[in-house]
C-alpha cells in the first residue's frame, strides 16, 4: 500500500487551502504544514502572514507547522531541509497549491526531486475561476492579505472573498484567482478548521507597488 502522509507548502491563502482540503478529502493524511518566513522579521513571504496567526491556523487545522525562516539566498536550500523535518514525520509526498504558472510547477518538482520525495499538485491546469468558487462554496472565508497597487485599489485590501467581489476583481482586468499576483489571501475558517481564527484589522500600509493589510 501506498504512504499516502504529506507535507503541504503552505501560505495560509485560498490556494493551498484547496488543495489541502481536496487531499484529505482524498482519503491522504497531513504530517505538516510548510511555510516560508522572512529571516528576523516573523512573517511569511508573499502573503505577509505573521508567526502567530499561522501557529493559530495551525492549531486550528490539528496540523503542526514547519516554518522555514530564509532570506533569498538560502530559500531553496533551507526548504529543501525542511522537506527532510517532514520526511521523518512519515510524509513522502509534497503538495503544492499552484494552477498554472510552469516555472512554478517545476521549482516544486526540483525540491522534491533533491530529497527522493514525490511532488503534487492537487489543482493542476484547472479553471482558475471555478476553483475560486470551489473555494467559496465549500464554506472557507478568505480575506484579501496582500494586493499589487498596479492591478487592484487599495479598497480591495481587508475584502471578505465572495462572488460578488471576484466579479469585481475581474472588472478591473484582474485575474479573478489572482494567480498572477494581482492579490493573496489570508484563509481564516472553513470546514477544517476546529476554530475560526480572529482578527482585527488594525491598519493598511501602502508602498510603490504593494498594498498590505495590517491584522493584530
Amino acid at each position: 500500500m501506498n504512504n499516502k502522509k504529506f507535507v503541504i507548502s503552505f501560505s495560509g491563502g485560498k490556494d493551498s487551502m484547496l488543495a489541502l482540503h481536496r487531499m484529505i478529502k482524498n482519503g491522504y493524511t497531513p504530517v505538516a504544514l510548510l511555510t516560508t518566513v522572512k529571516k528576523n522579521e516573523g512573517e511569511s513571504w508573499t502573503h505577509g502572514i505573521n508567526l502567530d496567526f499561522l501557529n493559530r491556523v495551525s492549531k486550528s487545522l490539528g496540523i503542526d507547522l514547519i516554518t522555514v525562516e530564509c532570506g533569498v539566498s538560502e530559500y531553496e536550500s533551507e526548504f529543501e531541509r525542511k522537506l527532510l523535518e517532514a520526511k521523518e514525520k512519515g510524509a513522502t509526498i509534497c503538495v503544492y497549491g499552484d494552477i498554472d504558472i510552469e516555472h512554478h510547477r517545476q521549482w516544486g518538482v526540483d525540491r522534491c526531486n533533491s530529497v527522493n520525495m514525490n511532488a503534487e499538485f492537487p489543482l493542476w491546469q484547472e479553471n482558475r475561476e471555478d476553483l475560486v468558487y470551489e473555494f467559496i462554496d465549500n464554506g472557507y472565508k478568505a480575506i484579501i492579505k496582500t494586493i499589487n497597487l498596479n492591478n487592484l485599489g487599495e479598497e480591495f485590501l481587508g475584502e471578505i472573498l465572495t462572488k460578488d467581489l471576484i466579479q469585481k476583481i475581474k472588472e478591473t482586468g484582474s485575474d479573478a484567482c489572482g494567480e498572477n499576483g494581482e492579490y493573496h489571501t489570508f484563509v481564516s475558517d472553513g470546514p477544517l478548521f476546529k476554530i475560526p481564527i480572529n482578527f482585527e484589522i488594525e491598519s493598511k500600509i501602502l508602498d510603490e507597488n504593494y498594498g498590505r493589510l495590517n491584522i493584530k
